[in-house]
């Protein structure tokens, strides 16, 4: 699907539509203002670097996947899985409530789920792939060097970090901290290690011998 009606929004150009509208009303309600800005600069960075490097996307899926990515990510988060499934469940809700296909659906709840798993997101779809590059750019840095660095300052002054490092970094220890079950396989087992006191995650290597078979 291509988005006919676009606006400019610190200096990029996006799908204006009633879903991506009522997209960012749900993520402004859902975020504290340093999360709500880190959505509002990963969809911006996407749309952009599509733009920039000419890849066919269904524009709406990217906007609603980018801005709903990290919906659970607070200090309230209580599982009982990986903060990324539980908001890519409410990010399908959310898609097919508003009248979104099956597949626009599952596209969304494939950016969530795994907008923090690179190593699986890059290669996924165009729409998951991209939603992966904007959240990267914004969090890691990842492919800096494709957006002019003029246009991320104008990105960065619409949108303010406002602590963004310290603040996410609280998050993910709280998950270390309260959920470790849910860090096992995924990057919050590094902040759990280096930075909680008495972390401790279930080990693949345990569960491969624990396995209920002879050999």
């Amino acid at each position: 699907m291509t988005a006919t009606e676009t606006r400019m929004l610190a200096g990029i150009s996006v799908p204006k539509t009633p879903l991506v509208d009522k997209a960012i009303d749900y993520a402004r309600k859902a975020c504290e203002p340093y999360l709500f800005n880190h959505v509002m600069r990963s969809w911006l960075f996407a749309a952009r670097i599509a733009e920039l490097q000419n890849i066919l996307h269904d524009a709406e899926v990217v906007a609603v996947g980018t801005l709903l990515h990290d919906i659970t990510l607070n200090d309230r988060f209580s599982g009982p899985r990986r903060f990324e499934v539980e908001a890519a469940e409410l990010a399908r809700n959310f898609a097919t409530e508003a009248g979104l296909d099956s597949h626009r659906a599952q596209l969304i709840w494939d950016s969530v789920a795994l907008n923090s798993t690179p190593s699986i997101g890059l290669y996924k779809e165009a729409e998951v792939a991209l939603c992966t590059i904007g959240i990267c750019f914004d969090v890691v840095g990842l492919k800096y060097s494709v957006i002019p660095s003029s246009e991320v300052r104008t990105i960065v002054a619409k949108f303010p970090r406002l602590g963004m490092k310290r603040k996410m970094t609280m998050c993910f220890c709280h998950i270390a901290k309260t959920q470790p079950e849910t860090t096992y396989d995924n990057f919050v087992r590094d902040f759990g290690e280096r930075l909680v006191p008495g972390y401790r995650a279930t080990s693949s290597v345990d569960l491969v011998e624990a396995a209920p078979f002879d050999e």
